[in-house]
C-alpha cells in the first residue's frame, strides 16, 4: 500500500526539477552563447536568451574553417569523431565477445589465467601506458590515421567481463540442443549467441560509443595532421590562444554540436540500455 503525502511528493518532486535545473543551465547557457556575436560575448555578461547569430554562426563553422587554430571544418570534426568512436564501440564489442565466448566454452590451458590477466588491466588506466602504446603506433607509422587513433583503444577489460558473466548463465541444455542439430562453435556464437546478447550489446555500445566520443589525451598525441583532429580536442585548440580574445561564437557552437552525437545516442537506445544493465534475455 503506498500511502499519499501530498508534502512528501511535492518536496521530491522539488528535489528532481531542482536538479534538472541545475544540470540543464549550463547547456543552455551554452546554446545561448552559441547564438550570439563575439562582440556581443566579449562586451556584456552571458545574456540568458537566444540571439540573431544562430544560423550565421553554425553555418560557418559547418562550411568554413572551425578557426584560426583549426583550419578544417567542424562537420569534418565531426566525422572524424563519429569514426573514431564507432570504430573503438564495434572493436571493444567484437574482441569482447569473442574473448569471453572462448574463455567460457572452450577448455584449454590457462583458460582462467588468461581471463584474470585480462581482468587485471581495469587497474591500468590508458595514462599509464599511453607512452609505450604511442612508441608502438608510431613504430607501425599508424600515426595521424584511423587506425592509429581506434585500434589502441579498442580492448575492453570491462566488455569481456560483462559477456562472460552473461555467457555463464547460458543453460547447458541450449548448447547440447545446438551440438545435436549440428551447430559449430562459429554457427553458436552467430546464431543463438549473438541474438541472446543484443540487450547487453546495446547497453555497451551507449557506454563504449561515449568513451570514444569523448577521448582527448589519445588523439591530441597521435594526430598532427588537421585532416584527423577530433571535435572533442579541437576545442581545447580554440581555446588556447594565449593573449588573444577567445572567439566564443565559435567555440561555443561547437561544444553544442559536439554534444548532440553522445545525447541522440542515449535518448534514442535508453530503453534497450536499460534493459541490458538490469535484464538477462535467456
Amino acid at each position: 500500500m503506498i500511502e499519499n503525502r501530498p508534502g512528501l511528493t511535492f518536496f521530491s518532486h522539488f528535489i528532481l526539477w531542482l536538479g534538472v535545473l541545475i544540470v540543464a543551465l549550463p547547456l543552455w547557457i551554452a546554446f545561448v552563447a552559441s547564438t550570439h556575436s563575439a562582440e556581443q560575448l566579449i562586451a556584456t555578461t552571458v545574456p540568458l536568451w537566444p540571439g540573431d547569430q544562430f544560423w550565421t554562426n553554425y553555418s560557418n563553422i559547418l562550411t568554413g574553417p572551425a578557426s584560426e587554430a583549426v583550419g578544417i571544418s567542424v562537420s569534418q570534426l565531426l566525422l572524424n569523431s563519429l569514426i573514431m568512436a564507432l570504430g573503438i564501440t564495434f572493436g571493444k564489442i567484437i574482441i569482447s565477445m569473442t574473448a569471453a565466448y572462448a574463455i567460457v566454452f572452450f577448455n584449454f590451458r590457462f583458460r582462467m589465467f588468461s581471463f584474470w590477466l585480462i581482468f587485471m588491466t581495469l587497474m591500468l588506466p590508458v595514462e599509464v601506458r599511453i607512452m609505450p602504446t604511442f612508441q608502438v603506433v608510431a613504430d607501425l607509422e599508424l600515426l595521424n590515421s584511423y587506425t592509429g587513433l581506434t585500434l589502441p583503444l579498442i580492448a575492453s577489460a570491462t566488455a569481456t567481463f560483462l559477456f562472460r558473466q552473461f555467457f555463464l548463465t547460458i543453460p547447458h541444455e541450449l548448447i547440447e540442443a545446438a551440438r545435436v542439430d549440428g551447430a559449430g562453435p562459429v554457427r553458436f556464437f552467430i546464431d543463438i549467441l549473438a541474438p541472446l546478447s543484443r540487450t547487453n550489446i546495446a547497453a555497451l555500445f551507449v557506454i563504449m560509443f561515449i568513451y570514444g566520443w569523448n577521448q582527448y589525451l589519445w588523439p591530441l598525441l597521435v594526430t598532427t595532421d588537421e585532416s584527423y583532429y577530433t571535435v572533442v580536442m579541437s576545442i581545447q585548440r580554440m581555446l588556447a590562444v594565449g593573449d588573444d580574445e577567445v572567439a566564443w561564437n565559435v567555440v561555443m557552437p561547437t561544444t553544442v554540436l559536439a554534444m548532440l552525437p553522445p545525447v541522440l545516442i542515449v535518448i534514442f537506445m535508453q530503453r534497450q540500455f536499460v534493459k541490458g544493465l538490469v535484464e538477462t534475455e535467456k
